[in-house]
């Protein structure tokens, strides 16, 4: 005699509406176009971006860009100046990039390459950031000498002049570079700066062929540096480690100390995952 079998198993869970499922994909979609957004903005280099530009390297209609430029203004994540009507990050993206940082320090990171190359060299060491069409100052290591050369931290200057600003600015993409000079024209810090187009994109050349900067008085007078580029780990140029000191004893001293400050540099590259 047989005796029918039952099933122990749970029933299958119904399938999601149809619709439910479309909807969910539009907003998955509209999430990622809005991060595309965002994340151009810290890639672009560029300190605003109009809304041609955005659909453009994007691929969006001027339409979506705008939706999705209203919706990030709402979080504060994205600015518009309302005289160019031009856009830039916002507040609220800025203190995610500073939460960022607070966890992952450049400074930190380069401190102990400072301090061995002040130590090792006997002049100034530093370590310089860009922002936006200007770099700054933003940690040293000084040598305990008299004489010897301090900076001033988180003070602007231009990419043009100087040894760490020159690095950076050999480093970037020619459209960028293009753009750069556009937007600013070239002026003297000292009698000693490049302001000839020409002559400094033959420096930019130049510094990329051998690995670093060098300046003699170029952003203030009476000094002289070098300056090694650091990269991220896309290989994007995004600071500077520069050794200076006073032009006097300094200038014939160059050669010789870029080769450690290059290899520091590369050291702190690899920090953030550049595999050279």
């Amino acid at each position: 005699m047989s005796r029918s079998a039952t099933s122990s198993s749970a029933p299958a869970s119904p399938a999601p509406p149809a619709e439910e499922g479309e909807g969910q994909s539009r907003s998955i979609a509209a999430v990622e176009r809005a991060m595309d957004v965002l994340l151009l903005f810290g890639r672009s280099g560029r300190p605003d971006l109009g809304v041609t530009e955005i659909a453009t390297e994007l691929g969006l209609t001027k339409a979506a860009v705008h939706r999705i430029l209203t919706a990030l203004r709402s979080r504060e994540l994205i600015a518009v100046d309302a005289v160019t009507r031009r856009y830039a990050l916002g507040h609220a993206a800025i203190a995610l990039g500073r939460a960022y940082l607070s966890r992952m320090d450049l400074r930190a990171l380069a401190a102990p390459e400072l301090r061995r190359l002040a130590q090792q060299l006997g002049e100034t060491a530093t370590l310089s950031i860009r922002r936006g069409d200007t770099r700054l100052y933003v940690d040293q290591a000084v040598p305990p000498h008299e004489l010897r050369v301090e900076v001033s931290l988180g003070i602007p200057y231009p990419l043009h002049a100087g040894s760490s600003s020159k690095v950076i600015l050999a480093y970037l993409d020619e459209a960028e570079v293009d753009g750069l000079l556009a937007r600013h024209p070239l002026e003297a810090l000292t009698e000693r700066t490049i302001v000839d187009d020409e002559r400094l994109r033959r420096d930019l050349a130049a510094i990329r062929k051998r690995g670093y900067a060098s300046s003699q008085g170029e952003r203030q007078e009476g000094t002289a540096s070098i300056a090694a580029p650091v990269f991220d780990h896309d290989g994007r140029v995004i600071a500077a480690l520069s050794v200076a000191g006073p032009l006097v004893r300094f200038k014939s001293r160059m050669a010789e100390c870029a080769p450690p400050l290059v290899e520091s540099a590369a050291r702190v590259s690899g920090q953030l995952g550049h595999g050279g």
